[in-house]
């Protein structure tokens, strides 16, 4: 895929450094000629240019681009003018990054409905590892929804994912189980890999150490963590 990325602040710089490591085609745009000199050997493309100046915008390979996204966080009146100039130039699909209500209120009045809130987002799931114990991490859906990965109660081990009925026990689903496993490096150094199995099938063994990923109602997850307190 394609990217557009505007603001090569942390987020924005991060988020199109790992975009490129994964085999997209990323341009990552800042008015700040430091901060593009920091990433240009991390991104594919990097251009030094005001995104809030329209003449200078439709140079960019809007047509050709599958998502714009505004990752602007100081500044919200050029996160807000650059959002509307790609909009003018009818980019594809844009994504925008808002730091308050008032921000997202404006982006919304723009037209742009998806809407991200990194520092909020981190801040819930960090929230849920920290008041949850046994979370190693969280994801919510929607409606108290989540996807969690907990290290698998001492009740599971050596059970196949059937015999631990969780389905019927505590109306919750596991998606997948994430293997951890100590296992030498280059220099002979003992590392933790984790591999995940995939798709899971009610014959798969939950083993001693194994990270189960769950889908369910944060009360009913919070049941199956209640299960290594018993």
């Amino acid at each position: 895929m394609k990217f557009i990325i505007v603001g090569m602040g942390n987020f924005g710089a991060y988020l199109a450094a790992r975009l490129t490591d994964k085999g997209h085609e990323v341009i990552g745009v800042d008015s700040d000629m430091s901060k593009i000199e920091g990433v240009k050997d991390k991104v594919t493309h990097t251009i030094c240019m005001n995104a809030t100046d329209k003449q200078a915008v439709k140079n960019l390979p809007i047509k050709d681009t599958d998502v714009v996204l505004i990752a602007i966080g100081e500044d919200m009146g050029a996160s807000i003018m650059a959002t509307a100039v790609f909009k003018e130039l009818k980019a594809k699909r844009i994504i925008s990054r808002a730091i308050t209500n008032t921000h997202e209120t404006v982006i919304k009045a723009i037209g742009i409905d998806e809407i991200i809130h990194p520092e909020e987002e981190t801040a819930e799931r960090l929230a849920k590892k920290l008041e949850m114990k046994g979370v190693i991490d969280s994801f919510d859906i929607s409606d108290g929804y989540n996807i969690v990965e907990l290290n698998a109660p001492n009740e599971f081990i050596g059970k196949t994912i059937g015999e631990t009925d969780v389905r019927n026990r505590f109306n919750v689903n596991i998606l997948t189980i994430i293997k951890v496993r100590n296992r030498p490096n280059l220099f002979g150094d003992m590392q933790e890999r984790q591999k995940v199995l995939g798709v899971v099938s009610g014959s798969t063994v939950i083993e001693e150490g194994d990270i189960l990923v769950l889908f369910g109602d944060i009360k009913d997850i919070q049941k199956v963590l209640d299960l290594n307190e018993e």
